[in-house]
């Protein structure tokens, strides 16, 4: 059984919805790895549930035993709190970013995976770096697109109820 990975996690998106980017480290031992991508047009929330996946996604050993630090309470309580299994439960109905969610779950579920909220930019390092990173895959030249963001999907966003 491998040592415990560590992943530090972050999204950003200019505008929210806007150019967005994601972070992540993913530590293990003397095991290091940095990812990061950008998307031309999505959310802050969309690119903090992305950085998770990507980290997940990256472990090549099912089983993992892994803790993930995010400043993202949308990811952290969602998980921990078991709503995100509440929304399964209920297909996700009226429920923002299903496919992330599902994606999520596919690959939570082969790990053992804990989350630990942080507050962001309160000088951990590592949280640092992946806010970094996350800011510079969105300014990158020729973003991805966010093939699962659906703008209809947060248009009550824009008004205060």
């Amino acid at each position: 059984m491998p040592n415990e990975v560590t992943i530090y996690t972050d999204g950003a998106a200019s505008g929210n919805p806007g150019p967005g980017g994601y972070g992540v480290v993913l530590i293990c031992g003397r095991h290091r790895l940095e990812k990061s991508e950008g998307f031309r047009l999505t959310t802050n929330n969309r690119m903090e549930l992305m950085a998770v996946i990507a980290g997940l996604e990256a472990l090549k050993i099912p089983g993992s035993k892994v803790v993930i630090y995010t400043d993202s309470k949308y990811v952290a309580d969602s998980v921990e709190k078991g709503w995100v299994f509440q929304w399964e439960a209920k297909g996700f109905k009226k429920k923002k970013n299903p496919d992330l969610w599902i994606r999520f779950l596919d690959v939570y579920r082969k790990h053992k995976v804990r989350f630990v909220w942080i507050k962001g930019h309160a000088s951990n390092p590592e949280n640092e770096i992946c806010d970094r990173l996350a800011v510079e895959a969105r300014k990158r030249e020729g973003l991805n697109e966010d093939t699962g963001y659906k703008p209809e999907e947060n248009e009550e966003d824009m008004f205060l109820s």
